[in-house]
């Protein structure tokens, strides 16, 4: 209806009926929406602004609010049958998200709102406070901050409010007290700060008061004693301190007192057990109370929880708990009670009566003597024994074997001696075992191998001898094991380094094991901390630990490792603590650790290592890293005060004893080398030769894999990830990648075919490379030539991984300064490997073959420090006429680029190419002089 077509009386009444409500000494807001002036049809506005504020409703509860049916039938709303008017709001546990909207306040009828168990956000709405008749509120397990609203005081008939496990902050209202109907008052989990107001004593109807897990301080106001219909009380992980008021002691009307994680101090009433009969909980663990415990506890006979642990309580404990027949858990560990007499667990006695026992724990204090035979009347229910960090002696008592329902077994820290009875197999339930820190001795049980529901194994600092029984492997949920510091022999069985399980700690250390560290550790892709140091360990350590990727910490030290640290090392992007001290190990310490970016502690004192200390990372820091007793190594940063990284000089009156020695060889070498040159080719020139087809990319598939695809090479390397990106040319990008189901690591040259050149660079590579085998040259394994996921072309070429970088980087490793950790002979070395590698591609291939780019950061080398020429790009092929080498094409200009060195034509020049390679590999000392002389060489020759 239009506005010209309203009954004009009627607008002004409607209009005046507004003007008095809003006078009305009901409405407490300036900013409320007069939507009761419509009555019934306001609720409905109301709901609909409601529902505005809900951005998600997944289970689409909210479908049904909409014009077509009565807001009376809309899920969630009850009405009146007389007025019409919502009474309950009521959308717990829908998953809505979104605010409570401020127009709940115009639900002047609301009684109960109920809102609990959604993702509900913001704060709640001061408008609340409109809502006289509201009685029930819920807002539980959401995620509201704020303020609890002062103006929600207005609400005096409320008697539940329900705000636990939110973010709300702020104090508790001091309004509190004008709550004289309420009998529920939860404020659980959020981040309340303060003191509790002491209006509290004017709720004289509470029933229930809870506060847990909140920051709030000062004491528990003396008030609270007035409250004489208080039940539950429940103030625990707060900050409060002081006495518990002995006002509270005197309600009689209390079951649950809960006040453990506090601050709480003085004693527990000698009459504790007499004042309050109807006591159900007495939770208090975890504050500073003393004095004994109270003997007329066992009078509260409804008692089913007594916990008394972490606390300051002294003397013995009471002998007639037994007649608390409803109790399931006692606890009093971590205390002072007992004196280390014989006679300290004899309250064990009366407990035979406790038929539904479920948690002991008497740990942690200072009982002596022997477990009484008593210990086995206590309830086949017990799921829970902690009876360690006493001085209890004597031998294990097989008698435990009948509690199966146990999950937990703590023994540990006491005096008991003997071995683990094998019956102990029998605890197939048990999740945690805990005996460290005893005498015990003997082998560790196989039918350990039965306890397939272990989660925790812990057996240190005992005097177990013997193996690890393999049958551990059985236990498919162990995530923690720790059989340090015992006298253990034998190897380490594989099946327990492929539990895939251990997730916390693998400790095997301090023991006498032996034997290879197995490969299956790999296995262990998600163990935090790994410790087998302080055994008899030989062999390398294996390559596949760099698969343990949650690794934070890693010692292996005080063993007989051998062989190289391995570079795998690096892919562990969370360690944190590594320790590879007193072995035999060699070779050089990985590069790529520096780049480690959690490594706070780095150890491989007393090894063999030699070549250069990286600069970078944990390295920059002396205080934590140690690599002492290592005579070769160098370099570093200079509070190692380790020698610096340079080559043998000529000493005053003549050449040193090792440089006239590599003179020498090299000698021999060159003419070894001359022979054989000039056998090869000659036998090349008088034998026939068939001419080669070119070369297409299907024809490039060595077996090794089958032709991959972009789909394989894009998930090898992660989307082609910068993290796995080793290096880039102007006309491709090289990644490391995964390959296969044996997960062969390869490199992956990935061809950047925008680039001017680059697709006749990737079909001169494959031709290049079609046929040629050499132990110098980087092996090919297929390639890839496809479209990506975006329909563009690509190209790409899989070769092994070389991992010990290129040469260049060996040569320099910043711009400016050479640091050649390179000794001569093995200088001399890569210059051999060089020149052998040209000496085949131009006089024993088929046809030759000229590489047209040779440069230090083209030669890889590998963990052997083997020279392998790759990159063959700009690779020329060479047709023979009468037996002189001919290029198939055409060229403009000079091939190459700064520091290439060009091919010869002759026997000769290979010699003199050795000579200046080795001249340039010994006494070039910065690098645009190296560029210099390899300019030099290239220009010598052509």
């Amino acid at each position: 209806m239009k506005l010209h077509q309203l009954n004009i009386s009627a607008y002004y009444s409607m209009y005046l009926q507004v003007i008095i409500l809003f006078s009305s000494s009901y409405l407490w807001s300036q900013f409320a929406i007069p939507t009761n002036a419509l009555g019934s049809e306001g609720d409905g506005l109301a709901l609909l602004e409601f529902k505005r504020g809900i951005v998600s409703d997944p289970f689409g509860v909210l479908r049904s609010w909409n014009d077509s049916t009565d807001f009376c039938n809309w899920k969630g709303v009850t009405c009146s049958r007389r007025h019409k008017r919502v009474t309950v709001l009521s959308l717990y546990e829908h998953n809505l998200q979104g605010s409570i909207s401020p127009h709940i306040g115009n639900l002047s009828f609301l009684k109960l709102i109920d809102l609990s168990n959604n993702s509900f956000s913001g704060e709640i709405p001061k408008e609340v406070g409109q809502l006289f008749r509201l009685q029930y509120f819920y807002l539980t397990n959401n995620t509201l901050t704020g303020e609890i609203p002062a103006q929600l005081s207005n609400c005096s008939e409320l008697r539940e409010i329900d705000f636990a496990r939110n973010r709300l902050a702020g104090r508790i209202p001091s309004e509190l007290g004008y709550f004289a109907k309420l009998e529920l008052f939860q404020l659980g989990a959020n981040n309340l700060t303060g003191r509790v107001p002491t209006s509290i004593g004017n709720l004289s109807s509470l029933v229930h008061f809870s506060v847990p897990y909140n920051n709030l301080e000062g004491n528990i106001p003396k008030e609270i004693g007035h409250l004489k219909s208080l039940s539950i009380l429940a103030v625990a992980a707060n900050k409060f301190s002081g006495e518990l008021p002995s006002s509270l002691y005197n309600l009689s009307s209390i079951t649950i007192i809960s006040t453990a994680s506090n601050h709480f101090n003085g004693t527990l009433p000698a009459n504790i057990g007499l004042t309050l009969p109807n006591l159900e909980w007495l939770a208090i663990s975890s504050n500073e109370l003393s004095g004994p415990i109270p003997i007329s506890l066992s009078n509260a006979s409804k008692l089913q929880a007594v916990v008394l642990s972490t606390n300051n309580f002294v003397g013995a404990v009471p002998r007639d708990l037994g007649k608390l027949v409803d109790l399931w858990w006692l606890g009093f560990g971590s205390n002072y009670l007992g004196s280390n007499s014989s006679d300290d667990l004899n309250f064990l006695t009366s407990l035979k009566n406790i038929s539904q026992l479920q948690i002991l724990d008497f740990g942690g204090n200072q009982f002596g003597g022997v477990l009484p035979a008593s210990i086995a009347n206590l309830s086949t229910t017990l799921t829970k024994l902690f009876l360690g960090g006493n001085q209890i002696s004597g031998f294990v008592p097989t008698i435990l074997e009948k509690y199966t329902n146990l999950r937990v077994l703590d023994m540990a820290r006491n005096l008991f001696t003997g071995v683990i009875p094998s019956s102990f197999g029998m605890l197939q339930n048990v999740q945690g075992m805990d005996l460290r820190k005893n005498k015990l001795f003997g082998e560790i049980p196989s039918s350990f191998g039965n306890l397939t529901q272990l989660i925790e194994l812990y057996l240190s600092e005992n005097m177990f001898n013997g193996s690890i029984p393999s049958s551990i492997g059985n236990c498919k949920y162990l995530q923690y094991l720790d059989i340090s510091q015992n006298n253990l022999t034998g190897a380490i069985p594989k099946e327990v380094t492929d539990l895939s399980s251990l997730s916390l700690l693998l400790n095997l250390s301090y023991n006498s094991l032996s034997g290879n560290l197995p490969v299956e550790v790999g296995n262990l892709k998600n163990i935090n901390a790994l410790d087998v140091s302080e055994n008899n360990l030989v062999g390398e350590i294996p390559t596949t630990i760099g698969d343990c990727k949650s690794l934070e910490y890693l010692n292996l030290q005080g063993n007989s490792f051998q062989g190289v640290i391995p570079s795998s090392l690096a892919s562990l992007k969370g360690l944190s603590h590594l320790d590879l001290s007193h072995n035999k190990l060699s070779g050089n310490i990985p590069k790529d650790l520096q780049t480690l970016p959690f490594l706070v502690y780095f150890n491989a004192s007393f090894n063999e290592l030699e070549g250069e200390v990286p600069t970078k990372g944990v390295f920059r820091n002396a205080s934590s890293i140690s690599v002492m007793e290592n005579s070769k190594l160098c370099g570093g940063i200079p509070e190692l005060q380790l020698p610096a990284c340079t080559t043998a000089r000529a000493t005053k009156h003549g050449l040193s004893h090792s440089l006239k020695l590599a003179i020498i060889i090299s000698c021999v070498v060159l003419v070894l080398l001359t022979l054989a040159s000039f056998l090869a080719l000659y036998s090349k020139r008088n034998s026939k030769k068939k001419p080669s087809p070119m070369l297409s990319t299907k024809d490039l598939e060595p077996g090794h894999l089958p032709k991959v695809s972009y789909k394989m090479l894009y998930e090898g390397t992660a989307g082609f990830s910068l993290d796995n990106l080793v290096g880039s040319g102007s006309f491709g990008s090289v990644y490391r990648g995964i390959l296969g189901q044996d997960e062969r690591v390869v490199a992956i040259k990935v061809i950047h075919l925008q680039q001017s050149g680059a697709s006749k660079s990737f079909m001169s590579e494959c031709m290049a490379l079609r046929n040629i085998r050499h132990r110098n040259l980087v092996k090919i394994i297929t390639s890839c030539s496809s479209l990506d996921y975006q329909g563009n072309e690509f190209k790409a070429l899989v070769f092994e991984f070389i991992a010990n970088s290129s040469l260049e980087e060996w040569l320099h490793v910043d711009g400016e300064n050479s640091s050649r950790n390179l000794n001569f002979l093995q200088r001399l070395s890569v210059a051999i490997d060089v020149a052998s590698a040209l000496q085949y591609l131009h006089f024993e291939c088929e046809p030759p073959v000229i590489h047209c780019d040779l440069k230090p950061s083209n030669i890889l080398l590998d963990n052997d420090m083997v020279a392998h020429v790759g990159d063959f790009g700009l690779a020329r092929i060479l047709s023979t006429t009468n037996g002189i080498p001919r290029s198939q094409t055409s060229t403009i200009g000079l091939k190459g680029s700064i520091g290439y060195a060009a091919p010869g034509r002759s026997l000769p020049f290979f010699l003199i190419f050795f000579l200046e390679l080795l001249k340039i590999l010994s006494i070039y000392p910065r690098k645009h002089t190296i560029q210099k002389a390899h300019k030099n060489l290239f220009c010598f020759f052509f």
